[in-house]
C-alpha cells in the first residue's frame, strides 16, 4: 500500500580535529551499518563545497550526485590508496556501466589516507560547476550515491552501494536524547503466503508508560528484504481493545487503526525528527493499542518463508517543544473505474486536500501547521511527484517536488526551511506515470502493479486530521481522458 519512510541523518564524529570539524560542519550516515559516512561544508561566497568520506574498506572508494539514486546521469568520483600511491578521478555515468573519465577534472583531492581499515577521501569542486557533465548543487534535496570495493581494482561494486537523499545547502542536523529507550513492533514468525500481493496486519497493545512522551526516532527492523514492500504503524482508537493478527483489509474493529504512526518503504533506512518536535505516545490521553501493517511482495511466490520484521520507536520523557502529526494526501486508493492508460509517456493524476473542510471536523480556530518533512509515493510507474501549495486561488509554493521520482528510493524529504500551511489552502499532489510499456490499463490499488499518488506531510502542531483524499471526477475524467484541468505551476 503506502511505501515510505523516514531517512535518519544521524550526527557522527569520525575522530577528526576540531579545526577540520569547523570547515565541515555537516555529517551523514549514508548506509545503516555505518560503514559509510560523509561530513560536509561549504562557503557561498567562494562557491566552493568540501567532502570528507569515510568508508570502513581498504580498497577503492565512489561517491557521487545522482539525478534519481541510479547511475546513468550521475556525477561520480572514484579514488583510494593503491600500492603504487593515491589515484582520484572525476566520472560521469550514461547508464548501469562503468562511468567514463570527464574531460574536465572538476573535482580536486585535498587528502587521501588509509588506517584502521578505513579509507577517508577529502575533495572539493564548485558549487555551480560549469561541466555539462557535473550536476549542479543547489538549495533543492540531492541523491547521494556511494559505493567501494575490498580492493583496489575498481570493478562491480556487488551490494556495497547505496543511495541517500540530503540537501547539502540547507542540511537540517538532528540531535538524540541519550537515553535510548525504544518499543519493538514486529511480526513473530510469520509464514509468508506463497501470494504476490498479502497484507498482514497485527494488533498489538503497547507497554505502559509513565505519562506521556515522545517517539523522536524510527528504525526499521527488515528480516526479509526481498518480501517486505512496506510497513505501517498505525494507532487505535479507544474501540479497540484486545491482540489479533489477520490478513489487512478484511473487516473487524481494528480495522479503525488508521491513524499513521510511523512508516518504512522500499530504500528506507530510518528516520529521525529535529531536536524541537516529536510524536507523542503513551499517558492518559494517548492510544493503547497499535496496528502493524506489512506488504509482503512474494514475487516468486514461494512457500515456507518465516518473517519477523516490524518496526523500533525510541521515545523519551523529555517532551519537545512541539506534538508532530502526519497528513496524508492525494488521490484516494480506492478511487474505483479510475485507471491509467496504457503507452503513456506523461500521464498526469491529481489529488486535492482542502484543508477548508478542517474547520468541519475541529473546534475553531483550526491552526497554522508548520511542514518540516515530506514523502511523494507511487508505484512502479510514477516518474514524477509535485506537491502544489495554493491560496486563494494562486500557487504560492511547492511543498515538494522530485522531478526523478525512483520507487527503489522512497524516503523522506527534509525540509531546511519550514513551510506553512494556513486554514483554507489547498494542496494539490501531482503523479506522472509512465506506462509505455504497458498493454493494458493500470488501476489505484495496493498491488505494486498498481498505483497510487500520495504526499505524507509531516507537521506541527498535531491535529485530529489523519487523511486528506480527493475522489477524481469520473464523468470529467470519461470525458477528458488523459487531460487535466489543475495544474501545479
Amino acid at each position: 500500500m503506502i511505501h515510505i519512510f523516514f531517512s535518519l541523518l544521524l550526527a557522527w564524529t569520525p575522530g577528526t580535529g576540531a579545526q577540520q570539524d569547523t570547515l565541515m560542519p555537516f555529517m551523514a550516515q549514508l548506509d545503516p551499518e555505518n560503514n559509510v559516512n560523509l561530513k560536509w561544508g561549504f562557503s557561498d561566497v567562494q562557491d566552493t563545497i568540501t567532502f570528507q568520506l569515510t568508508v570502513k574498506t581498504t580498497g577503492w572508494v565512489g561517491f557521487g550526485l545522482s539525478p534519481n539514486g541510479g547511475m546513468a546521469g550521475a556525477d561520480i568520483v572514484i579514488g583510494g590508496v593503491g600500492q603504487d600511491g593515491n589515484y582520484f578521478k572525476d566520472y560521469h555515468a550514461t547508464g548501469n556501466s562503468f562511468p567514463l573519465v570527464d574531460e574536465k577534472q572538476s573535482y580536486t583531492l585535498l587528502s587521501l589516507t588509509e588506517a584502521d581499515g578505513q579509507t577517508t577521501m577529502t575533495f572539493w569542486r564548485s558549487i555551480q560547476s560549469c561541466d555539462q557533465e557535473d550536476i549542479h548543487i543547489t538549495d533543492s534535496p540531492v541523491k547521494l550515491i556511494y559505493a567501494y570495493g575490498k580492493t583496489d581494482g575498481i570493478g562491480y561494486h556487488s551490494r556495497t552501494r547505496g543511495t541517500k537523499e540530503v540537501n547539502l545547502l540547507k542540511f537540517m542536523p538532528r540531535s538524540s536524547p541519550r537515553d535510548g529507550n525504544y518499543l519493538d513492533f514486529v511480526m513473530d514468525n510469520f509464514i509468508v503466503p506463497a501470494e504476490h500481493t498479502y497484507y498482514n496486519c497485527k494488533v498489538m497493545k503497547m507497554p505502559k508508560l509513565n505519562g506521556k512522551h515522545h517517539m523522536y526516532r524510527v528504525e526499521p527492523v527488515i528480516k526479509n528484504l526481498d518480501l517486505v514492500h512496506h510497513m505501517l504503524l498505525y494507532s487505535c482508537p479507544l474501540s479497540v481493545v484486545q491482540i489479533n493478527e489477520q490478513q489487512c483489509y478484511t473487516g473487524g474493529p481494528w480495522a479503525d487503526c488508521f491513524k499513521v504512526v510511523a512508516v518504512w518503504a522500499v530504500g528506507g533506512l530510518a528516520f529521525e525528527l529535529p531536536e524541537n518536535a516529536g510524536i507523542p505516545i503513551g499517558g492518559q490521553d494517548y492510544d493503547e493499542f497499535y496496528r502493524l501493517e506489512i506488504h509482503y511482495n512474494n514475487l516468486a511466490q514461494e512457500t515456507g518463508r518465516r518473517d519477523s520484521s516490524g518496526m523500533r520507536l525510541y521515545y523519551t520523557d523529555q517532551l519537545r517543544q512541539h506534538d508532530v502529526g502526519i497528513i496524508d494526501a492525494g488521490l484516494m486508493v480506492s478511487s474505483w473505474g479510475y485507471a491509467i492508460p496504457p503507452t503513456a509517456s506523461a500521464f498526469r493524476s491529481y489529488g486535492l486536500c482542502n484543508t477548508s473542510h478542517f474547520s468541519d471536523i475541529l473546534p475553531d480556530p483550526v491552526p497554522d501547521l508548520s511542514v518540516i518533512s515530506i514523502l511523494l509515493h507511487t508505484h512502479l510507474a510514477g516518474r514524477k511527484v509535485r506537491v502544489g501549495l495554493f491560496r486563494n486561488g494562486t500557487q504560492i509554493d511547492f511543498l515538494a517536488v522530485d522531478e526523478n521520482y525512483n520507487f527503489e528510493m522512497q524516503g523522506f524529504i527534509n525540509l531546511a526551511t519550514i513551510k506553512t500551511i494556513k486554514p483554507g489552502d489547498e494542496i494539490v499532489v501531482e503523479c506522472t506515470y509512465n506506462t509505455a510499456t504497458r498493454e493494458g490499463i493500470t488501476q489505484l490499488g495496493l498491488a505494486t502493479t498498481d498505483e497510487m499518488c500520495l504526499a505524507f506531510i509531516i507537521y506541527y502542531p498535531a491535529i485530529s486530521v489523519d487523511h486528506c483524499w480527493s475522489q477524481p471526477n469520473m464523468h470529467a475524467y470519461t470525458a477528458m481522458m488523459g487531460k487535466t484541468d489543475y495544474h501545479c505551476k
